[in-house]
């Protein structure tokens, strides 16, 4: 079986791009194949996989699938790299997705992508995380973000506390999206993301980056919109309305590239 695919980066993000909107490759999604896809070193390699397809009630289609299979409601930077995909397949710049959750609306500006969020609401501040002596705070920007204040974002072991906090019986069953923070000026801070569904830190995150910069501007460390400088290193930029516990009109901006396109064979028996 041969599947033709672009891989993507937004920010950092890579994503491996399918075109599935002639459904040639319906009977081949399956979490053998996903995972096979995303592994590094031995297969293309990615945070994800995503599919452009066809909708009823949008432009196009994502469906998004994490390294691990695991289907995640919302993905900012991958819907920016859907959306400048899409664009250079003959959309317009300007074009509605339908996410594995809602429904969203992108702009494409060269190579310089926005989408607008779904709202994000705050779920609880201040828990305790006694195993590493902190307090954070927890927040849905289309996926639950768990959000931590420190003072160096490069003392922290990221894959040792994110795998405690994403694991902590607090954000069971399904567990959390874990973030950590540092403010560098009135309006620009640094991120680190330890992703639920890749289980390791990645080079950027779009729904992330959104829950830390609402988080720092309730916490009065800054104000929209917000700089946000990711691992890659890159900046995203988000902008928002505050009406707490509810934030709307959340836009997320930055960079998308295309990194490289081609085709990987693979024999029928990674799909059983």
């Amino acid at each position: 079986m041969k599947v033709y695919f672009t891989k993507m980066s937004g920010s950092g993000n890579d994503f491996i791009i399918i075109d599935n909107r002639s459904g040639k490759y319906n009977n081949i999604i399956k979490s053998s194949l996903i995972k096979f896809l995303c592994k590094r070193r031995i297969s293309i390699g990615a945070d994800g996989v995503i599919f452009l397809e066809h909708s009823k009630k949008a432009d196009v289609k994502m469906h998004h699938y994490n390294p691990d299979g695991s289907k995640p409601a919302m993905c900012g930077n991958g819907a920016r790299c859907i959306a400048y995909f899409a664009h250079i397949q003959g959309l317009p710049k300007n074009l509605t997705i339908e996410t594995n959750d809602s429904v969203i609306n992108a702009s494409v500006d060269d190579t310089f992508v926005s989408i607008k969020m779904p709202d994000a609401k705050f779920i609880e501040y201040d828990i305790p995380i006694d195993e590493l002596s902190l307090k954070l705070d927890t927040i849905n920007t289309g996926v639950p973000h768990a959000v931590v204040i420190v003072d160096s974002i490069d003392s922290i072991p990221i894959k040792l506390w994110g795998e405690i906090i994403r694991y902590h019986e607090k954000f069971a069953p399904n567990g959390t999206n874990v973030d950590f923070v540092e403010i560098i000026g009135d309006n620009s801070i640094q991120i680190r993301t330890y992703e639920r569904g890749v289980e390791d830190e990645t080079l950027a995150c779009g729904t992330g980056a959104v829950a830390c910069a609402i988080v720092a501007t309730r916490r009065k460390l800054v104000e929209p919109p917000v700089e946000i400088i990711v691992r890659l290193p890159d900046i995203l930029n988000v902008d928002f309305d505050i009406n707490f516990p509810y934030i709307k009109n959340i836009v997320l901006s930055g960079n998308v590239i295309e990194s490289f396109r081609g085709t990987v064979e693979f024999e029928t028996e990674i799909l059983s």
